[in-house]
């Protein structure tokens, strides 16, 4: 998983409330079992004026010019900015998938969904919860002025606005220690391999039929 230490980046605005994990990623796209390519069809129905499903081209799609995304003030966005309750609805990993693989790396928002929440940790994506006044003033500075870019400092814990102004954010010491050091749940596993290679060793010295294969 990639580190996230200090990240600037321009911000996009998705101005709705309750924006759920179907309109993040369709249902359609959950068939896929692989963990890439789902960053095309990030909020897949507001994006395109055509309908999708996987393995159609999305170069041959007719794409939304009024949805945020597809204006070109904010190409190459790598922050998202969102209203209240941001990815509710069902259960979905691809959900943060699409939003990693599109190319954002935080999102902020007055409130998120908790099991949406728990997984952009799992899965390198910071997301940060602050005020709804704070967060409604970012969205004004946001269309008020063009190639608007924040910067997002974890070991910090602060964001900065453009005329060096700080707003200060929490995150769960643990959730923090894993973004910083770039660890999901198999990195943090990982980090006792030489316990787990020793436990082995020693149990199958113990049992020794356990390495015992069986055809048939």
């Amino acid at each position: 998983m990639e580190r996230f230490t200090v990240h600037r980046g321009l911000v996009a605005p998705i101005d709705r409330e309750n924006v759920d994990t179907d309109a993040i990623i369709p249902k359609q796209y959950l068939k896929s079992i692989r963990k890439s390519g789902f960053g095309p069809y990030l909020f897949d129905e507001w994006r395109y004026l055509d309908p999708g499903w996987p393995g159609k081209d999305p170069a041959t799609r007719q794409p939304n010019p009024d949805f945020v995304l597809n204006q070109p003030r904010y190409q190459g966005a790598s922050i998202l900015l969102a209203r209240q309750n941001f990815g509710c609805g069902s259960s979905r990993e691809h959900a943060p998938w699409a939003i990693q693989q599109y190319g954002f790396r935080a999102l902020i928002a007055p409130s998120f969904a908790d099991i949406f929440f728990n997984n952009c940790f799992k899965n390198g994506l910071l997301p940060i919860v602050l005020p709804e006044a704070t967060v409604d003033r970012l969205f004004h500075e946001v269309y008020a002025f063009p190639g608007y870019e924040l910067t997002i400092d974890l070991e910090r814990q602060v964001i900065v606005q453009p005329d060096g102004a700080e707003i200060a954010f929490e995150v769960q010491p643990f959730r923090r220690y894993c973004l910083l050091n770039g660890l999901d749940d198999i990195g943090l596993t990982l980090r006792h391999a030489d316990k787990i290679r020793a436990f082995e060793a020693e149990r199958l010295a113990r049992f020794p039929w356990l390495a015992r294969t069986w055809a048939g």
